[in-house]
């Protein structure tokens, strides 16, 4: 593995951790800017399906983003990048989501598992893909 690669590996990984924290504190014209302008987030039905395009997915990220921020913390685990080529990666991560509410007793609300598409423009990270495999509660797209 070279400088390069290793590099690449920790600018993915801080980038998939400040798309929780722009998520969690409702900054979504932040976070839609991680995504590539082609970029589609592959979701469940239940959760809005494939979102097509930067426009998309700034738009219905701002649906699930209500006001206060923080309302649900969104962490990351697990990360694990493989780095294909100067300009291209792969990566999978566990997404453990907690409502964090006042009053909330139970505050486990998702957990699944992230596959992502990486790529790199104008010298930045960003996500191509990301398809998320809901675990829990339910599990509503089949087999990893």
């Amino acid at each position: 593995m070279t400088i390069d690669e290793l590099l690449a590996i920790e600018e993915i990984r801080a980038l998939r951790a400040l798309w929780g924290h722009l998520y969690d504190g409702r900054e979504v014209d932040k976070l839609a800017d991680l995504f590539t302008e082609d970029a589609v987030c592959e979701f469940s039905e239940k959760y809005g399906g494939h979102w097509i395009g930067r426009d998309a997915i700034r738009a219905n990220y701002q649906k699930y983003a209500t006001p206060p921020a923080y309302p649900s913390l969104h962490a990351g685990t697990n990360h694990v990048v493989k780095v294909l080529g100067p300009n291209d990666a792969t990566g999978r991560w566990y997404l453990l989501d907690f409502n964090v509410r006042e009053g909330v007793e139970f505050p486990p609300a998702i957990m699944g598992v992230y596959d992502d598409v990486y790529r790199k423009v104008g010298g930045d990270w960003k996500i191509a893909r990301a398809r998320l495999h809901f675990l829990w509660p339910d599990r509503v797209t089949g087999d990893l």
